[in-house]
């Protein structure tokens, strides 16, 4: 394919593709497949997990299963998109992601499931970093600094109305309707794509490093899978191995890297100190909504004995905080640059968790339950914008696949570990709460029963319903049980945040610092391009 890179439009000067609102129209929708299809899950935990006596660690992996098979795969497909076709990719992904929607509505068990999910998650891999590479392609100056803004305010806000569509589907149906909703969407997605969004625009012609995309995969897939696993119990081994699995490729492939030519990733991009501290940040930052959604939405409904309707409209006030602040965060960032937004965006996320440590107990109020989940909105509405735009503007334009899947993982390898971590802490604060009060019960269980109530909260329920005469101390000690592992999740998920916020302090550059670094880098990426 012939490298079109000569068809970029100056840094210099601003531009816009033609229909550039039916364009940025097409790329929202299906972006918004990916979004909407990454949240259904989340509030048909409960019934999915009665559905299949699913265990907390089963659970997990269904809630982290389409975050995990996007984020294995963005820097691979992102590459293949930048070498043989933007919106190839993005058509393919998004029509790859209805049977993987079917295969998931009619999963006859969780181990299916979990794999309907990665294969979602695959299909997200494919179109949604696409979406920010053309953005990244067709606009530039302060119209693309906008189009991200929207791109991802209207991602994040949908993400966090995924759980409202599905509580309204779990009224009336079964747990399997979540994972049809996306399906109209999907399909406008794909005719839009394909009738608007041009093709071939500044991609390049080299050839791509499948040997370090392949590792890649792995080094992702088992670092996530090996934080799942830590904390199930008896599965240590399997935990540690994929542990060492994680860290011989993350080796192997910094090393093909280095040596490739030309890379997957180009390290030295990457080691741009906008780059790498921007892609940390936004890995904390919408790793928290994630693992806020997946923890929030287990407590609304186990311990608060919310409806799948109550429980989705709760989080509503996330929704409309990242849809509002938006906007105002690209001023922000034009204004007064990335770091200043981005810490704004952490103070918000920050006093969310506070909130949800301290006051989400089991006579929580909803205004409690709001308000957290409203701060931790409007963080991520003045972060996420930063976040993003300080990855494409440091690289350069045909290097967009590369940028935009970094970002991609920002969202999706953020939410897989903090959902991960998070999720662990909680299973493993469930279980040893669980085992105490069994412990400490008048009346002695067997050791069956005892592995039922220490599995998961929806198996705990299920022995309450087998055993009326104890149900209701049973159902209060799950709760009991519930709340210690989330108060450990969000004692981790606050310690992260608070990390990320000193690495943003102490070594992203003020305004002025990251206007002359992004002059540098535009500069050095036009010698080399020239040369």
């Amino acid at each position: 394919m012939a490298s079109t890179v000569d068809a970029a439009a100056p840094a210099s000067s601003p531009s816009t593709p033609p229909q550039a609102k039916l364009v940025l129209t097409a790329l929202i929708a299906v972006a918004a497949v990916a979004n909407l299809n990454l949240a259904v899950a989340n509030v048909a935990l409960p019934d999915i997990g009665k559905a299949f006596d699913a265990s907390q660690t089963g659970l997990d992996l269904v809630a982290v299963g389409y975050s995990l098979g996007l984020a294995a795969s963005v820097l691979y497909l992102g590459a293949l998109g930048d070498a043989h076709g933007r919106k190839q990719m993005l058509l393919a992904g998004t029509a790859l992601a209805i049977p993987a929607s079917l295969l998931a509505g009619f999963a006859p068990s969780i181990t299916v499931l979990f794999f309907a999910r990665l294969l979602g998650g695959l299909a997200a891999g494919m179109a949604f970093p696409t979406t920010l590479a053309l953005i990244t392609a067709l606009w530039s100056g302060p119209e693309r600094t906008k189009s991200i803004a929207l791109w991802s305010a209207l991602g994040g806000g949908i993400s966090a109305l995924g759980p409202l569509v599905s509580g309204a589907l779990l009224e009336h149906f079964d747990w399997d309707s979540v994972f049809f909703v996306t399906l109209p969407l999907a399909a406008v997605a794909l005719y839009l794509a394909w009738r608007f969004v041009p093709a071939h625009v500044n991609e390049t012609s080299e050839r791509v490093d499948n040997l370090g995309g392949i590792l890649s995969v792995l080094m992702v897939a088992a670092l996530v899978l090996a934080i799942n696993f830590a904390a199930v119990p008896g599965a240590g081994a399997a935990a540690a191995g994929l542990g060492v699995v994680a860290l011989a490729a993350i080796v192997a492939f910094v090393v093909r890297q280095r040596r490739a030519a030309p890379p997957l990733y180009d390290l030295e991009v990457a080691g741009r100190r906008i780059f790498w501290v921007a892609a940390c940040a936004g890995i904390i930052v919408f790793g928290s909504l994630m693992a806020a959604m997946f923890i929030g939405q287990q407590y609304l409904q186990n311990v608060l004995e919310y409806s799948t309707l109550d429980a989705g409209l709760a989080i509503l006030p996330g929704a409309i905080g990242m849809v509002l602040v938006a906007p105002r965060s690209a001023k922000l960032v034009e204004t007064k640059g990335a770091r200043f937004t981005l810490l704004l965006g952490y103070a918000f996320c920050l006093l969310g968790f506070v909130v949800m440590l301290l006051l989400w107990d089991e006579s929580a109020p909803y205004w409690h339950i709001g308000l957290g989940y409203l701060l931790i909105g409007v963080g991520v509405g003045f972060a996420g914008t930063p976040a993003s735009h300080s990855l494409t503007a440091s690289v350069p334009v045909h290097r967009a696949g590369m940028a935009s899947a970094t970002a991609d993982l920002q969202r999706d390898l953020g939410g897989a570990i903090m959902q991960s971590i998070l999720g662990a802490l909680l299973t493993a604060g469930y279980a040893a709460a669980a085992a105490s009060a069994v412990a400490a019960a008048p009346h002695s269980v067997s050791t069956g029963v005892e592995s039922e109530l220490t599995k998961s909260f929806s198996s705990a329920a299920a022995v309450a319903e087998q055993h009326p005469r104890y149900a209701e101390s049973i159902v209060e000690g799950a709760r009991g049980a519930f709340l210690q592992g989330d108060a450990w999740a969000y004692v981790a998920g606050i310690a992260a945040i608070c990390i990320g916020a000193l690495l943003v302090a102490t070594r992203f550059p003020d305004h002025e610092g990251e206007k002359q670094l992004l002059a540098a880098y535009a500069e050095e990426d036009g010698t080399a391009q020239t040369g």
